[in-house]
Parts: C-alpha cells; sequence; structure tokens
C-alpha cells in the first residue's frame, strides 16, 4: 500500500481536468462572442458587460458564503450542470438584455460551484507539503482550457456553426467533467481510507480548528489579501473582457485576437508551475507582490499595441502574471490562516475578488462610450493593478496568523 502513489495527486489531475472545462474553456471564450452580441443586438460595450457585472454581484457573495457547507465533489457536478444549460440558453436567446442578464445569473452559479475554490479546498485537504505543486498541477488545467478556448474552441466552432451553436456544443463539453467527479474525486483521504499528506518542517500549518468569519473580519491581513485580489483581479478582468474590442479598435484582425489569447495563456502555464514552485521553497508574499506587479506593469504595452510584435510581448508578460496571480491567493491564504479556515477565507475572498473582476471591465465599457478611445480605461485599470500589488506588500512577512489568534473566533 505504502509503495502505490499518493491518491491526491490523481486529486489534482482531476482538478485539472475540471478547471480546464468549467473555467478555462468557457470564462475565457466568453469574450470572444461579444462583438457578435453587439452586431445582431445593437448593443453597447457597457451593456455587452452588464451580464458578467450584474451577475456577479448577484451571485458571488451567496454562492462564496455557501461553498463551505457542501462538499466540494457534488458542488463540482452541480455547476457543471448549471453552466451547461447556461451557455445553451445563450445560444438561443433574441437580444433581450433581461434574458441576458439572467442568464449569466446561471454562468455565475456554474462558475462558483464547478469552479476554482471546490478545487481549492480539495487540493489544500488532500496536500500540505507538496501543496503548491498541486496547485500548480492542477491549474495548469485552467491555463490549457482558456489557451484552447478561442484559438481551438470557441473560434472554429463559429466559423463551422455560428456563435449560437458553438455556446450550445460548449455547453455540452462541459458536461464531461461530471463522471470524473462522480468516479474519481473524493473530499478528503478519509474517504479513501488514506491518511493526509503529512507537513513538512518548514512549513506546518493549524490544520486544526478554525476561525468564523466574525474573527476573519476582524484581521487586518485579511483586509488586505481581498483588498489586493479585488484590485489585480479587476486589472486582469478589464483586461480579458475587453482584449478582443480593444484589438478590433486597433485594426487588428480577431484571429490576432485568438493568437494573443493563446500567446497569454501559454504564458500563464509558465506563471503556475515557476510560481508553485517558488511558494514552496520562498516566501510566498514576496512571490505573491512579483506576481502581481506582472499584472499591471504590461497594460502600458496596450496603448500601442498595433506595433509589430507588440501582441506577443504583452501577451508573454501579463500571461505570466495571470497565471500565478490567482494559484497564489489560496496558498498565502492557507500560510496565514490555516487550511482549516481556507474554505471560509476564500468563500469571501474569491467572490470579492470575482466582483472587481466584473466590475472594472463595466466602468471600461462606460469610459469607452464615453470617450470613444480606452485610453483613460487603460490608465485606470494600470493605476488599480499597482494598488493591488501594494496591499499584497503590506502583508506580514512572515508567521500565521491563525495561530496567534484563539480558535473558532
Amino acid at each position: 500500500m505504502q509503495d502505490r502513489p499518493y491518491y491526491g495527486w490523481l486529486i489534482a489531475a482531476s482538478c485539472f481536468f475540471i478547471l480546464a472545462m468549467t473555467v478555462g474553456m468557457p470564462m475565457y471564450a466568453m469574450p470572444f462572442f461579444y462583438d457578435h452580441y453587439i452586431e445582431e443586438f445593437g448593443w453597447s460595450r457597457a451593456e455587452t458587460t452588464s451580464g458578467f457585472f450584474l451577475s456577479t454581484l448577484l451571485v458571488l457573495p451567496l454562492g462564496g458564503l455557501l461553498v463551505h457547507r457542501f462538499s466540494p465533489r457534488k458542488l463540482i457536478i452541480f455547476g457543471a450542470a448549471s453552466f451547461a444549460v447556461a451557455l445553451n440558453c445563450l445560444g438561443l436567446m433574441q437580444g433581450s438584455l433581461t434574458a441576458y442578464r439572467m442568464i449569466w445569473c446561471l454562468v455565475m452559479v456554474g462558475f462558483v460551484y464547478s469552479g476554482p475554490v471546490p478545487s481549492q479546498v480539495l487540493l489544500a485537504n488532500w496536500f500540505s507539503r507538496n501543496r503548491g505543486k498541486a496547485m500548480g498541477l492542477a491549474y495548469l488545467g485552467l491555463g490549457l482550457g482558456g489557451a484552447m478556448s478561442q484559438k481551438f474552441v470557441a473560434g472554429p466552432l463559429i466559423e463551422a456553426y455560428g456563435w449560437r451553436s458553438a455556446l450550445q456544443i460548449m455547453g455540452g463539453l462541459i458536461l464531461l467533467v461530471v463522471p470524473i467527479a462522480l468516479l474519481v474525486v473524493r473530499d478528503r483521504p478519509a474517504d479513501k481510507g488514506l491518511a493526509p499528506e503529512p507537513a513538512s518542517e518548514v512549513s506546518r500549518e493549524a490544520t486544526s480548528g478554525s476561525l468564523t468569519f466574525g474573527r476573519l473580519l476582524k484581521l487586518g491581513p485579511f483586509w488586505l489579501i481581498a483588498l489586493g485580489s479585488f484590485l489585480s483581479i479587476a486589472a486582469i478582468g478589464a483586461v480579458n473582457q475587453h482584449m478582443k474590442l480593444l484589438f478590433l479598435d486597433a485594426g487588428l484582425a480577431a484571429e490576432l485576437v485568438a493568437d494573443t489569447t493563446f500567446v497569454i495563456l501559454l504564458s500563464s502555464l509558465a506563471g503556475r508551475v515557476i510560481t508553485g514552485w517558488l511558494a514552496d521553497r520562498l516566501r510566498k508574499k514576496l512571490v505573491m507582490v512579483a506576481a502581481y506587479l506582472l499584472v499591471s506593469l504590461p497594460v502600458p504595452l496596450l496603448f500601442v499595441i498595433d506595433q509589430p510584435s507588440m501582441t506577443y510581448l504583452f501577451g508573454m508578460a501579463f500571461g505570466f502574471g495571470l497565471g500565478a496571480n490567482y494559484m497564489l491567493i489560496p496558498l498565502m491564504a492557507a500560510e496565514l490562516f490555516g487550511t482549516g479556515t481556507l474554505a471560509r477565507v476564500m468563500g469571501i475572498v474569491w467572490p470579492f475578488g470575482q466582483v472587481g473582476q466584473a466590475t472594472l471591465p463595466f466602468f471600461v465599457g462606460g469610459m469607452h462610450d464615453s470617450a470613444g478611445s480606452y485610453d483613460l480605461a487603460l490608465l485606470v485599470t494600470f493605476l488599480i493593478g499597482m494598488a493591488g500589488a501594494g496591499c499584497i506588500a503590506l502583508l506580514p512577512g512572515r508567521g500565521r496568523v491563525a495561530a496567534r489568534s484563539p480558535e473558532g473566533g
């Protein structure tokens, strides 16, 4: 028995596939359809991004607070089914903004319950010593799914079948995660009669006991992670949601948008692997600050994105920071607050970040509609991303907040 590979690595491989199919493929493909909505329904850019914005505000806060109450495995199954229904409904819509926004709420239900948080909780339950490597492996799936989303999935499907059928086919593909969740995924080692992976001597965490929501809300480091993530992920969302429209404004072809997204997500794979490796060896705070800076510093390149090779330079730099960004949040949270509190921390921090990811694109769309260009919006996006890195720089350098706090609040 002891000679067998640790079952947790099969859990990590399952999370790789789940994140590819429920986050990488659909969520990175969604903005690729925006110009089709604008052309067919006559919507403005603010209206087109309003579905993402409003659904995030309405669904994510409640959804995040409920995640820790249910089995991650069951949530993934429920979320995948919700996602599939939502994409089919998008393919059938007839131009009603109200219906569009309601469908987006169902998209968000799928995203919350089949997306990053259940996988993060699964990996935190199964890994301690190799948690950074396991998170890195799982998030490679998100990056790979995102890299494939436009160039090899949405683009070819739209070309062959039109944008409506493309959305419906993608909804069917998401259901492939259901048999994986049913047959392979288990919530914790005890469900397989196994012992958890032991912690290393240099990275022992408080896995027993947990902090209540009330106690978390009184901790300064908690709010620094929440605000830093909100700001940095907002900058990511602004770029991701508007990149195709910005490129089209610059006279670039839609195919170049898909190529650049492919470069961004391939670079994000390197970001996840390298930062996962570094996070197991260096101070997570320093790694996280560097990752957040790499989100904001490439944004000024978008002012001159029509210059030769600029799309690829931007894609490589921004993609590396993007890949590291999401993965480091649960690693830093586990170090500061302990794995026993991770689901509660991520149940607040993750929706908070997603609100930023949806809010800034909506206002960026409004700024473009008012000014007729993205110049002011890009400056705002850059400053917001830099402020996010500043928040992370203010976190405690070493030590565990949970270890210094009363258990249970």
